[in-house]
């Protein structure tokens, strides 16, 4: 167990997080900076000021300002202004492709300064142990140099989304009994993505970084053990670790931000329940919320219902619109329906 000392001395073994910046990834390695915290390992959370403000105001089931300043470190990194447009509900291609700027921008410009830090924290500490969601292999590409540290790619997806990107990449090269098990209609990912995103993924899969240690899940080998081992077949990781669910599984009854549609569904018996939430990055047209509406309706089951438009880039900017639910739900639905904004507030 590592031990923070306050005699100058050095850090037995340090964490440092380096997320990719979108909701969904920055919020799965705060998660996993709380586990980590729970071993009494100091842990660094790097990233730019926008998207640190951003997971910091978000984060559901503990309090990060509530560890000691001792145990976990937020570097909020300065970059330039980027365009931060709302998303389009019509695209062709439910891709955030809004978002692309905010990618490229926070990329380029972290660069240099989370490697600076990276090296700072190798002075200071017997071992760096270095995080990073797999999409952000250029900023960390220099940890190769720093011999005190080793590197572990975070796959942010489930193992069962990994497997069909290897699928893609391998496909009869995949060589296992277990395959058999494998639905027949997996969808095929064509269309998934923007062109833009496709080509920025392309440059991601051309760093080849050797030393990587191994890939870590947010996910259980208990749900997803037959695509954690097929997901062992890439030869591109040599360790594969299922250390999920990273968020924690136990909601304190007294807690005071607790939302109040929990109310509504601890009256509801246990599996009576359906959850639809698109995440952070889909805006749905209202042609097709209005489908999903009438659909509900007519399955005629209680349903809890998330609507929002996706994220902005910087989700601090003016403009975020609330989808006025009202105009597809009635008291007739057997629901507890609420709309949010895409901002923290």
């Amino acid at each position: 167990m590592a031990k923070r000392q306050n005699d100058g001395k050095q850090d037995d073994v340090v964490v440092a997080m380096v997320p990719f910046p979108a909701q969904g990834h920055l919020n799965q390695l705060l998660h996993l900076s709380r586990l980590v915290l729970s071993y009494n390992i100091p842990v660094h959370y790097l990233g730019s000021s926008t998207h640190i403000r951003q997971v910091r105001h978000r984060v559901q089931g503990w309090d990060p300002d509530a560890v000691p300043d001792t145990r976990i470190h937020f570097h909020e990194i300065e970059i330039p202004p980027f365009h931060s447009p709302p998303p389009d509900p019509n695209a062709k291609v439910k891709f955030p492709s809004h978002l692309q700027q905010s990618f490229d921008v926070s990329i380029e410009h972290l660069c240099g300064s989370v490697g600076e830090l990276l090296c700072s924290l190798a002075c200071n500490a017997r071992k760096v142990i270095v995080i990073y969601d797999f999409i952000m292999k250029k900023v960390i590409q220099d940890v190769g140099f720093i011999p005190n540290a080793e590197t572990y790619s975070f796959m942010s997806t489930s193992a069962f989304t990994c497997f069909s990107f290897l699928m893609d990449k391998m496909g009869d090269l995949i060589d296992s009994p277990l395959i058999d098990q494998i639905p027949n209609e997996i969808p095929s990912l064509k269309g998934c993505f923007s062109d833009e995103f496709s080509t920025f993924m392309s440059s991601v899969h051309a760093i080849n970084l050797k030393y990587i240690s191994g890939s870590i899940y947010n996910t259980s080998r208990i749900i997803e053990g037959t695509y954690m081992k097929l997901t062992e077949q890439d030869p591109e990781f040599k360790k594969h670790w299922a250390l999920g669910p990273f968020n924690p599984v136990t909601v304190a009854t007294t807690n005071s931000r607790r939302h109040h549609c929990f109310e509504w569904l601890d009256k509801k018996p246990p599996n009576s329940v359906i959850l639809i939430s698109f995440g952070t990055t889909t805006a749905l047209s209202d042609q097709q919320i209005n489908q999903i509406a009438i659909g509900l309706k007519q399955s005629d089951k209680n349903f809890i219902w998330v609507l929002r438009d996706a994220d902005k880039g910087n989700i601090f900017s003016n403009g975020e619109v609330r989808k006025p639910l009202n105009k597809w739900i009635n008291k007739s639905y057997k629901a507890f329906a609420f709309s949010v904004l895409a901002s923290p507030h």
